[in-house]
């Protein structure tokens, strides 16, 4: 597949990184030549030194041959210019990055793609929602639902204290009934695991199950939930705006912002919140606003490094529940040996949205894990595929990939051996990347 990416920002470098794992034809343009030399010397790709905005140095990346233009430059307005343009020059499918949620709106929606923007991704408000499921089911890293629901993903912190922690999983099934553990991460290790892998102390621990039996995983992994009333916010970016809008009235939040200009939008926006003028690396001053009677503190800053460090003070002083915003992947394992709780990192959540558009299989979902390498896919059984053919114990699944369940109608089932997939399930997948093009020969 030929991929031209627009933006060689945080964003679309990693994307043109993990793309060309893959081994797609990836063009690369941005205005600045020195960020395109850069990923030039690190990635397999093609650059373009040009304007988004450009129809000339648009054609200059081949458009009218390519399969997918993404937008993700810093200005919305250009993304969604550059994806009406792109559109005009022949490209089949387009993504623009946003962040104003009035092009979500579903009145605009077909208008829009007559303009030739196909589909659009808002990484804030994403994050946002990662953030507000980290704060609402406390015993987490990491909490997805597949189809409303159906079926959920609980990423989980293993402590001594699990009764399941130290025993092979072969030995845990009735413990385990209707749960499946499909990935476990290990320090610098990500593992898909069998039966005789067993769940460590310190490990982080990817399930899946329902709704019905998420209080028994929670009994499993040793977790005591609590519940969260305070909020402190270092840091008023739009990723804490977004969670706070989504976060509702039942909360007492408090924002700790620098800017000045900010303070008065978030107060005039928000009427529940108390926002503080002042630098969130005086720790002096997180301890005046309360910062040791806070249940869950939340730091949004635009520097990873800060956002780390004030949430190990907050985690050395009691707070139960600390989230932190890591754009840095450098310092993404850091944050896991520092035990800060839970990380959020908009470029995983643009990956995950954006690379489920590249693959030849039918996908409903992609979710990239923020502490593992592994990805969780929700493929569409298709007739006719390798997956529908026997139980899921005969189909010799790679060793890399481990089916966590499927859902079928208003039914999500976990997966087990005797399973059979069918025509027309959404079938939840883990994979580590080295397994994604055999687990694509199932689906296709």
């Amino acid at each position: 597949m030929k991929v031209v990416i627009a933006g060689a920002g945080e964003v679309g470098t990693h994307l043109a990184r993990m793309l060309s794992h893959e081994n797609h034809d990836i063009v690369l343009m941005d205005n600045d030549p020195e960020k395109l030399a850069q990923i030039s010397r690190e990635v397999d790709l093609m650059t373009v030194t040009g304007s988004a905005h450009s129809f000339v140095d648009l054609k200059e990346t081949g458009l009218n041959k390519a399969d997918l233009f993404i937008a993700v430059t810093t200005s919305e307005e250009r993304n969604v210019l550059a994806c009406a343009m792109a559109s005009y020059l022949g490209v089949a499918r387009t993504i623009a990055r946003i962040n104003n949620s009035e092009y979500l709106q579903a009145r605009y929606r077909e208008k829009l793609k007559n303009m030739g923007i196909h589909e659009f991704i808002y990484p804030e408000s994403l994050a946002a929602k990662e953030i507000v499921s980290s704060v609402k089911l406390t015993g987490t890293r990491q909490y997805f639902e597949f189809s409303g629901g159906k079926l959920i993903l609980m990423g989980i912190k293993i402590r001594g204290n699990a009764p399941i922690v130290n025993r092979p999983l072969e030995e845990l099934g009735s413990l385990l009934k209707d749960i499946v553990a499909v990935s476990i991460s290990r320090g610098n290790e990500n593992i898909i695991p069998s039966g005789k892998d067993m769940i460590l102390s310190g490990d982080v621990v990817y399930f899946v199950t329902n709704r019905s039996t998420q209080q028994r995983l929670f009994e499993l992994t040793g977790k005591e939930l609590f519940e969260v009333k305070n909020i402190m916010f270092l840091g008023g970016s739009r990723i804490a705006q977004k969670t706070i809008e989504k976060l509702g009235d039942n909360y007492r939040i408090k924002v700790i912002e620098v800017n000045r200009e900010r303070c008065s939008m978030i107060a005039d926006q928000f009427e529940n919140v108390l926002v503080i003028n002042g630098d969130g690396r005086n720790l002096d001053l997180l301890q005046e606003e309360g910062l040791a009677k806070m249940d869950a503190f939340i730091a949004t800053t635009g520097s990873s490094e800060v956002n780390l460090l004030s949430c190990h003070l907050a985690k050395s002083i009691g707070i139960k529940r600390t989230v932190a915003e890591v754009e840095n992947f450098a310092l993404i394992n850091t944050a896991e040996n520092m035990d800060i709780g839970t990380i959020v990192n908009k470029k995983l959540i643009a990956a995950s949205y954006i690379y489920r558009f590249t693959l030849n299989a039918e996908i409903s979902n992609v979710k990239c894990l923020t502490s593992s390498e592994a990805e969780v896919f929700e493929f569409i059984a298709k007739p006719g595929t390798r997956i529908t053919e026997k139980p899921v114990r005969e189909l010799d699944f790679p060793s890399e990939a481990k089916l966590g369940g499927i859902i079928r109608g208003d039914q999500g089932f976990v997966a087990s051996g005797n399973m059979q997939v069918q025509e027309g399930d959404k079938v939840v997948v883990f994979t580590v990347p080295s397994g994604m093009k055999k687990l694509e020969k199932f689906f296709k």
